[in-house]
């Protein structure tokens, strides 16, 4: 069998720690000098892993500060890396693969999707009516993310995953409070179409709650 070299091996445990979140994302991971000493290998095999994962975008070096975890995902690593996205982009890849995953959801309803659903929408009001916009951010993004899992398309949730930075960005940079009743309104329209178990229903509902978010700027 072919032995995988070095560089690769000390690079894929470093993609573990940053996938398992003990390398969280936007910290600065420990110098060259120690992951060498804590590995037992030379400090040019860990500069060249390290370096690798800056390709990737998972990995951000700073001048004179360290090496900082970008993002979790390749995906999204390329995303950040290149600034690819603007927010109409952000927008326009969220109403396709939110519809398409509503569509499904409505087609494999379960209680457990439902009661995420409701957990989700009643967070948001709670954030929404105390003014949290940290809070209100993550039941937002709750919410939507719980639509794709209820999909049961675990490439529609890996895909919605990797861009879940930039979709959180999305969110926190269209909020305001008092919300237009509209928006709480769309957002309760995909969860009844995905309950009344209408797939066309469902995904035409997603694609309004995005349409009127970017109406909304």
């Amino acid at each position: 069998m072919r032995q995988v070299p070095l560089v690769q091996q000390v690079a894929d445990q470093f993609r573990a720690l940053i996938e398992s979140g003990e390398w969280p994302r936007d910290t600065r991971i420990p110098g060259e000098n120690q992951l060498a000493a804590e590995l037992g290998v030379s400090r040019g095999t860990v500069r060249e892993a390290l370096r690798s994962l800056s390709l990737t975008g998972l990995l951000e070096p700073r001048v004179g500060d360290g090496t900082y975890v970008r993002a979790t995902d390749e995906i999204s690593g390329v995303l950040l890396r290149d600034e690819l996205s603007s927010l109409d982009q952000v927008f326009d890849a969220r109403a396709g693969i939110e519809a398409a995953a509503a569509r499904l959801a409505a087609q494999r309803l379960s209680s457990e999707g439902i009661k995420t659903l409701i957990a989700a929408i009643e967070a948001r009001d709670a954030a929404h009516d105390a003014s949290d916009l940290a809070a209100f951010v993550i039941a937002d993004s709750a919410f939507h993310r719980g639509v794709v899992e209820a999909s049961g398309n675990p490439i529609l949730l890996r895909l919605y995953d990797a861009m879940a930075g930039l979709l959180a960005e999305s969110i926190e940079q269209t909020a305001s409070f008092p919300e237009h009743p509209q928006l709480r309104a769309a957002h309760l329209d995909v969860y009844e179409a995905i309950c009344a178990g209408d797939p066309d229903a469902a995904a035409r509902a997603s694609y309004a709650l995005i349409e009127t978010v970017k109406q909304s700027q």
